[in-house]
């Protein structure tokens, strides 16, 4: 006997939706405004990343001597992404973020991400950067209409940053938030992972350097995924990060409801605060201390072609050769099962645990 929610869904469901129903199809069920799985969260973002290559080694992203690099041929090519994103929109995905690595060490990734804005001309489009390769992109970004950028920047300090990044110049990373301020790129974040003994004093001075060039500061906690890299001695959770915030720039409140400045949905994973002194807002992305795993929207697909429901979660759904075969209906059927697959929490694998360049972030 079907449920009542099993009922809605029916009467609700377009004619390829029933498809689904009929043909027997795991439990979540694929609607225009996202896929709803069996706990209630709807997916309707993905982030893709188009490879596992990047021109830093970040200490919390990479081993000292890298990760050996796939074949040209074990990864997706842009025509594969972009016929995978449509199956994506098609099952409710509103929302792509291409990550890498850094995405934009794969040569022609400005240029795809114009014809990404081409095909598909309503989504959120965003990508993932260290930005050291903006600068030399600019013109060809500049082409790419309502981009959003998240850029990764841990530290001001010159040499901590050549220490963070193993061997990186941050005036190349200055270049290249200049270039996407002057060509118009928004929302631009700065995204930190605050580190105890490392950048901890740097955090007010990292949300000023944000205001000062309006961009949206935000801080994201140290995640436990690399093995040898992250300790407890070192991470700062949300209560430490706002007691330093608080110290040196008074008064902090919670932006309610849960939204952010720039219009991200209120299940994006950031609270934001707003300081009292200057009414400017800053996030903090609780990912260990007060996970926002109950209202995780999305999904990662690394640039082999390697569905993840869940960041912590190594069990991948392999979409590598339903991609290449352009068969649609197991792709789909594939998204499926995978996000049936979805955990409540990251703490119900955590056998997911690998270097975060592989992952896509």
């Amino acid at each position: 006997m079907p449920s009542s929610i099993e009922n809605i869904r029916w009467t609700l469901a377009s004619p390829m939706e029933r498809q689904f129903f009929c043909a027997g199809a795991p439990r979540p069920m694929p609607f225009r405004d996202g896929i709803v799985d069996r706990r209630g969260r709807r997916i309707d973002y993905a982030r893709i990343s188009v490879t596992d290559r990047c021109n830093y080694r970040c200490i919390y992203c990479m081993p000292p001597e890298g990760v050996p690099p796939l074949s040209h041929d074990d990864i997706m090519r842009y025509e594969d992404i972009l016929w995978l994103a449509g199956i994506l929109s098609e099952l409710g995905v509103k929302k792509t973020r291409f990550t890498g690595g850094e995405p934009l060490v794969r040569r022609g990734m400005a240029g795809f991400l114009k014809d990404f804005r081409d095909v598909f001309p309503e989504m959120a489009l965003s990508v993932t950067t260290n930005a050291s390769l903006v600068a030399q992109n600019a013109r060809a970004l500049a082409q790419v209409p309502r981009l959003g950028m998240n850029i990764s920047l841990d530290t001001l300090d010159p040499d901590k940053f050549r220490e963070m990044t193993r061997g990186g110049d941050i005036m190349d990373v200055m270049s290249g938030i200049a270039a996407a301020r002057d060509i118009g790129i928004s929302p631009i974040k700065i995204n930190a992972v605050p580190i105890l003994g490392f950048n901890d004093s740097e955090l007010p001075r990292i949300i000023e350097f944000a205001w000062d060039n309006g961009i949206v500061p935000r801080f994201i906690e140290f995640m436990p995924l690399c093995h040898g890299v992250w300790t407890r001695e070192r991470f700062m959770g949300s209560g430490e990060i706002l007691r330093v915030l608080r110290e040196k720039m008074g008064e902090w409140a919670l932006v309610s409801p849960c939204a952010s400045a720039d219009g991200d949905v209120p299940s994006g994973p950031a609270r934001y605060y707003s300081n009292a002194a200057s009414g400017l807002t800053a996030g903090i992305i609780e990912a260990v201390s007060n996970h926002f795993c109950s209202r995780c929207n999305r999904l990662r697909i690394t640039s082999s072609g390697g569905m993840r429901s869940c960041l912590f979660n190594g069990a991948e759904t392999p979409l590598f050769d339903v991609v290449k075969s352009r068969d649609t209906a197991s792709a789909k059927r594939e998204i499926l099962r995978g996000i049936d697959a979805k955990p409540l929490s990251w703490n119900d694998v955590r056998n997911g645990r690998g270097h975060m360049s592989g992952i896509g972030g």
